[in-house]
């Protein structure tokens, strides 16, 4: 941090999504052909999965998961809910998405009506530092992207475990800080000042896991496979050739910026990605 004051929810909500963020993409969807009403999952995957990896690296971590005493998953900081009905669609969970942005939980609970998903996700908006829930509440604890936008990881953590039932999982894709020298080039899609990234260490990250009774089950560094990914969308981005519906109807036309900045820092060493399982202890 800079030393700066934290931001607020309410200015970490604004920064995702646009008011009426829903009009902006029906009004999309209907220019490219498509009833907003009536949706499959692919037909929005470009603006439903919004983290380095995009689906393919969702499935890849849902893969390695292993749902198969699970029922009740808690997708933590969910965005648009791809990665909700995601878990629902492909493994026939029952998933509850939660995000701090409210345009991200109304497009959420649209989206899933529309794919016809509602039945199986329901969507709350919250703060992943103090969780609407019951204790045990969940088989599993789905976080993607999301521990770079929170002030107080121990306090969110010490959350996850508490929602988590004995025996249950936390699965994270998740930006931790590099080595790599230099600031993080920012505007970046989590931040757009320094003071609004919280970056994880890793090594902290893992010791803390243990400290709350997380025992690790896997974890792999796709930083390679990131940046092969980040590449080429960039290389599309600017060929003008990432379609009409894509994350600038969320994040503006910065995003490109954005993720030319993702790119560079990876390429850097700044950030790494990684997927991880853990387990709490019964």
């Amino acid at each position: 941090m800079d030393g700066n004051p934290v931001d607020s929810a309410g200015s970490l909500a604004s920064r995702y999504a646009p008011s009426g963020l829903e009009q902006i993409l029906r009004q999309a969807l209907i220019q490219a052909g498509l009833n907003p009403d009536r949706l499959a999952c692919d037909d929005v995957a470009a603006i439903d999965q919004l983290h380095v990896g995009g689906r393919a690296a969702s499935r890849r971590l849902a893969d390695r998961a292993d749902f198969s005493q699970a029922e009740r998953v808690l997708d933590l900081g969910c965005g648009t809910g791809g990665t909700t009905r995601l878990l629902a669609h492909d493994h026939g969970l029952r998933v509850t998405g939660l995000d701090i942005t409210p345009d991200f939980v109304s497009t959420g609970r649209w989206l899933s009506r529309a794919t016809g998903l509602a039945a199986r996700t329901d969507f709350v908006h919250g703060d992943a530092q103090c969780l609407p829930f019951a204790m045990a509440s969940f088989d599993a604890v789905w976080a993607q992207h999301v521990f770079l936008n929170v002030p107080d990881l121990p306090q969110a953590l010490d959350e996850i475990v508490r929602v988590l039932r004995p025996g249950g999982r936390l699965l994270i894709h998740e930006v931790v800080a590099g080595s790599g020298e230099g600031a993080l080039q920012l505007p970046v899609p989590w931040a757009d000042l320094p003071r609004h990234s919280h970056l994880p260490d890793l090594a902290t990250l893992k010791a803390r896991l243990e400290t709350i009774g997380l025992r690790p089950l896997f974890m792999e560094d796709i930083s390679e496979q990131a940046l092969q990914w980040r590449r080429k969308h960039t290389g599309r981005e600017a060929r003008g050739e990432s379609g009409a519906l894509n994350p600038s109807l969320i994040f503006g036309e910065r995003f490109f910026v954005m993720g030319r900045n993702v790119m560079e820092n990876l390429a850097a060493g700044r950030i790494r990605i990684i997927q991880g399982g853990w387990e709490r202890a019964g």
